[in-house]
């Protein structure tokens, strides 16, 4: 063979060797090989919103997952456990295309996901569909677990819950009578602010109007100017930090002295930071289960997460994810012992996870671990926090 035909069969095969590796990648962060080991590999999926929405809350989810399998792994069980991360971008469509990738690929074993409800409920169809399990660390709206499915769980409570606590802390415990309740016309926003409404009309408290806005709204100006103009003691917003905050800002520099109140969907210091902290200060949120100082593993996943992410913050729903991963592969450790490792991937493996997490009673990050007859936790812990000093702070 001539030079030039030489140089032409070494650039064809170049090419082949990066066509290949391109292949190969992908969002799964590995192929279905173990490297040479003897350990059956499984998938565990993680979705959540991570280029787009509330992405500092998402992040969390996934480090809070990740965290789990690598404890898993440490036990040496013969099964490796590699995650299959999707971007549902928070928005209903993307996360069913996800939710159809991760029940694509026959090795997923469950799913940690997703943080908004308004994904999480769509999601959950594809995944019933699928045969895998699906708990989810942070979608509150009760439709999640009231469509019949028997794989859908959440290691959070429920706005129900978290509404009627609200209420009763604006009307009761900080004594104020009138509120303006806004959402963000999400099936989250929308379910918080009625049963906030519910009961906090319940207590006594009067609704001074309510309006919707959209999650990806950034001028709020008209409705700041609608809000004074009705003078309430208090606003309440249904929605997420990202929309959320710049509400907040718009509001407060628009005049209002109303006590600010929203759910955990804002619970992040990135409210506070596109608010501004002059702003944020005095406002309130609720959100999900207790501070991390007093979970009861809160100290030893402080220490975990530090190790693991340095200089990076733990974030509302981290510890849930924790749970919410711990939950499903606990339920592999109890499928291996019946079905055996190598038909964990079978549809008898996956029915297998599914008994075993609806059965469910052990010890997580968070405090015990059990589900209703729904799929919901019965760990109904909710707090309130106010921001003091530019952070979040039990009050």
């Amino acid at each position: 063979m001539g030079k030039g035909k030489k140089l032409v069969a070494l650039v064809i095969a170049l090419a082949m060797v990066a066509t290949m590796a391109v292949g190969c990648s992908g969002s799964d962060d590995a192929d279905t090989t173990d490297g040479g080991s003897d350990a059956v590999v499984i998938k565990l999926g993680i979705g959540a919103p991570l280029t787009q929405g509330a992405v500092a809350l998402g992040q969390g989810i996934e480090n809070g997952a990740m965290l789990a399998i690598d404890d898993f792994n440490a036990k040496d069980l013969g099964v490796e456990v590699k995650p299959f991360v999707v971007d549902d971008q928070g928005d209903p469509k993307t996360g069913v295309n996800v939710a159809n990738q991760l029940t694509s690929d026959p090795d997923v074993i469950g799913v940690v996901g997703h943080l908004n409800s308004g994904v999480s409920i769509p999601a959950a169809a594809v995944y019933n569909e699928g045969g895998i399990v699906q708990v989810s660390p942070a979608s509150t709206n009760p439709q999640l677990t009231l469509q019949g499915f028997d794989n859908v769980f959440r290691t959070c409570t429920i706005d129900p819950v978290q509404g009627a606590f609200a209420a009763d802390a604006a009307f009761n415990t900080l004594g104020l009578p009138t509120a303006f309740v806004v959402d963000d016309s999400t099936p989250y926003g929308e379910g918080l602010v009625d049963e906030f409404v519910k009961a906090f009309e319940a207590a006594g408290g009067t609704v001074a109007g309510r309006e919707k806005t959209s999650d990806k709204d950034t001028d709020f100006t008209a409705l700041a100017t609608k809000i004074n103009a009705a003078a309430p003691a208090a606003v309440y917003y249904g929605g997420v930090y990202n929309a959320g905050a710049l509400f907040a800002k718009q509001l407060r520099e628009g005049g209002s002295d109303a006590a600010f109140f929203s759910g955990d969907g804002v619970y992040a210091q990135d409210f506070i930071d596109l608010a501004g902290a002059a702003n944020a200060e005095g406002m309130y949120c609720t959100s999900v289960g207790l501070p991390l100082d007093q979970q009861p593993q809160g100290a030893d996943f402080q220490a975990k997460f530090d190790a693991a992410y340095p200089g990076e913050g733990i974030q509302a729903y981290d510890t849930y994810s924790y749970d919410a991963a711990l939950v499903i592969l606990s339920a592999v450790e109890v499928a291996i012992d019946e079905v055996g490792a190598e038909n964990l991937t079978s549809a008898e493996g996956k029915a297998a996870i599914i008994a075993a997490v609806a059965a469910t009673d052990i010890e997580g990050v968070t405090g015990a671990i059990s589900f209703d007859e729904n799929g919901d936790t019965n760990n109904k812990a909710i707090t309130l926090y106010v921001v003091k000093d530019g952070a979040w702070a039990p009050n």
